[in-house]
């Protein structure tokens, strides 16, 4: 595993077979963290993480992972630095790299991430900008390994806006060989040409879920679009995910959510209750998946 010292901004650097060395150590982490074996590769070692937006599994996950891993995580709000504004981002990157031994930012603006990358000689890992969501696409891909056994054939319909999670979702899925549809309203697609180039994007869910393995949703409104909250409601209007539009995808296809969901907006209730979602198995798979690309920046388990 030759990861020692690299960034994990976006899923786009890195191969597949890299994805799935990565998948592989998660799926090693996972077995040992439920057979209660402790490990500590990463004793004496801090991971500074940098919050300009609210989380909740983004947090906990790298917080709890770092325990885990026998090192320390240290939380920083953006107001604290004010990166970019009380302070530039390569001089804050450049004194944290002193510190620490390895950074996450969650940021608003993923340019602020490739900048503060630049500047430190450490790895930097992306828990989520307004352009990507690395972390998260890992853990979904995860966790449709473990239900399905296996990536080949599997059909992914992302429904809703082309955002951060989808971009990285697409990346993800087609460096791994999974098909990706993704429905939305027209002037929601998702960013870039080689992105659009890299799954089919049609503007019918009820064509999309056609067949699907995997039926996905986010929210229609990310943080800090809120103004956009209602425009957005009316412009994706016909594509809240229901047992009518679920029911076209395979029987036994799984429902994915990164969640915080709007039940009753993008999504059903009963659909995010029902035994085919996989929601809070994909949330859990958020610690397990940064565990092993935390890991694999440090030179793996030996």
């Amino acid at each position: 595993m030759n990861f020692k010292g690299r960034d994990f901004i976006t899923t786009d650097d890195y191969t597949g077979d890299e994805l799935l060395e990565i998948l592989d150590l998660a799926q090693e982490l996972k077995l040992k963290q439920r057979a209660g074996e402790l490990i500590d590769p990463l004793r004496g070692k801090t991971l500074a993480m940098i919050f300009q937006k609210p989380s909740n599994r983004t947090r906990l996950s790298f917080e709890i992972g770092m325990h885990q891993l026998g090192g320390h995580a240290l939380y920083i709000s953006g107001p604290e630095i004010g990166m970019g504004q009380r302070e530039p981002i390569a001089d804050v990157a450049r004194v944290m790299a002193r510190y620490v031994d390895a950074v996450m930012i969650r940021a608003n603006f993923h340019s602020d991430v490739v900048t503060f990358a630049e500047y430190a000689d450490v790895p930097v890992i992306n828990g989520l900008s307004d352009l990507e969501h690395p972390c998260q696409a890992m853990a979904d891909v995860l966790t449709i390994l473990e239900h399905r056994g296996t990536l080949k054939g599997c059909k992914v319909c992302y429904i809703g806006d082309g955002n951060n999670v989808c971009h990285s979702l697409i990346s993800v899925c087609g460096k791994l060989g999974l098909e990706m549809v993704v429905a939305c309203p027209a002037g929601y697609e998702p960013a870039g040409d080689s992105r659009r180039a890299a799954c089919q994007v049609v503007h019918d869910p009820h064509q999309a879920i056609l067949g699907a393995d995997v039926v996905y949703t986010d929210t229609w409104t990310s943080m800090g679009q809120e103004d956009q909250s209602r425009i957005r409601r009316r412009d994706f209007a016909g594509f809240t995910i229901d047992l009518k539009m679920f029911r076209k995808a395979k029987t036994d296809a799984i429902f994915m959510h990164c969640l915080p969901a709007h039940r009753g907006e993008e999504v059903e209730n009963e659909i995010m209750e029902s035994s085919q979602s996989v929601i809070f198995d994909q949330a859990e798979n958020r610690l397990h998946a940064q565990k092993a690309i935390i890991l694999a920046l440090f030179g793996g388990m030996s």
